[in-house]
């Protein structure tokens, strides 16, 4: 039996490239060579697709992916040049360019299944102001919020925030991931930086009510009408603010998986994570992030369609709590991929 091509697409140009080639790096080491070939093309940060390496069995340990610093001009492709027939892509892109839409239309046009959220479901949940609105409609609890354009009077929005929110606030560009451009504001004489700061990545931003409260989050999986979601896991910090350096370069936090809460709590985030995911047409796989109060308040933060998937993400360590392994997540969501695309081609009748 021949094997089954999975391309690796990582890189890319958002802020976030370097937690995904961390990711793609961790996938590469943890797929099923038996079943798969594992083809990698890097987007670098000006848009170019770059033919990298090629993987028929696992990688040695200190293999790494190619990147700007090792990239012969001559590697250079065209996108479309990709495409390889019954091929299915995992695009290991966060933020824009890779969890906005914009990849998934492409791979799409391209006639390629792919893992992960579809165009519409990539869009809506990247779209942090777009996602609160859904969310709102379909009765899941989040934060009082603020919404923010860089081209509006920014004395009338600190203005706004003054009289609907109180300090601290944190301040958020739209369409970010990995707490990229995200800055917690104890006052008003700090908000218009902090407005600044987000306006570098986004003209829209979300200014949301800070809240004493624990970081839970759920992993969901499943297409359509066959979702499931984890137990809780919880982030336990050492650090003040849960930030991207911490996440990501400097690893500085500890995960509860289990979260220590009760089978009542778990049940609601469970069931809220579920709806969520539903509500914005997800497939593939996503992580749903909430705010628990002492209070057992839950408000659903944000919903990550494409989590990291670095070897110490939450996401796949979520699902190895319940039994499936990371080695065979990827196999389960390639398997979702191939369903999608199946789905797809058939409503273009």
């Amino acid at each position: 039996m021949s094997k089954e091509t999975l391309i690796l697409l990582y890189g890319g140009r958002s802020a976030e490239r370097e937690v995904s080639v961390l990711s793609a790096e961790s996938v590469m080491r943890a797929v099923n060579y038996e079943r798969f070939v594992v083809k990698t093309y890097f987007i670098t940060q000006a848009g170019d697709f770059v033919k990298t390496q090629e993987f028929t069995e696992t990688p040695a340990a200190d293999e790494k992916l190619m990147t700007n610093d090792s990239l012969k001009d001559e590697a250079v492709i065209s996108p479309a040049a990709i495409y390889e027939k019954g091929a299915i892509v995992f695009p290991v892109l966060h933020g824009p360019m890779g969890e906005d839409g914009s990849i998934q239309g492409f791979l799409e046009i391209l006639r390629l299944a792919y893992v992960g959220p579809n165009i519409l479901s990539a869009a809506s949940t990247m779209d942090k102001l777009l996602a609160k609105h859904v969310f709102e409609a379909v009765g899941v609890p989040q934060v009082p919020y603020v919404a923010a354009f860089a081209d509006e009077n920014q004395a009338m929005i600190c203005e706004e925030v003054v009289k609907k929110l109180q300090f601290p606030v944190f301040v958020k560009p739209a369409n970010m991931g990995s707490s990229v451009g995200i800055s917690k504001v104890d006052d008003l004489v700090s908000l218009q930086p902090a407005l600044m700061e987000a306006y570098k990545y986004d003209n829209r931003v979300v200014i949301e009510q800070g809240v004493e409260a624990r970081e839970i989050e759920c992993a969901v999986l499943g297409n359509g009408g066959e979702v499931s979601a984890t137990q809780p896991g919880e982030v336990v910090k050492d650090v003040a603010f849960y930030d991207y350096n911490s996440k990501y370069i400097d690893n500085k936090i500890q995960m509860d998986i289990p979260a220590k809460i009760s089978a009542e709590l778990s049940e609601k985030m469970q069931a809220y994570a579920v709806k969520a995911y539903k509500a914005v047409n997800g497939t593939g796989l996503s992580r749903c992030d909430f705010f628990v109060t002492k209070e057992e308040n839950i408000y659903l933060n944000e919903i990550n369609a494409i989590p990291g998937f670095t070897q110490w993400s939450m996401y796949p360590l979520l699902w190895e709590n319940m039994g499936l392994t990371y080695s065979e997540l990827i196999e389960k969501l390639v398997d979702l991929a191939k369903s999608a695309f199946e789905i797809r081609e058939q409503h273009l009748v």
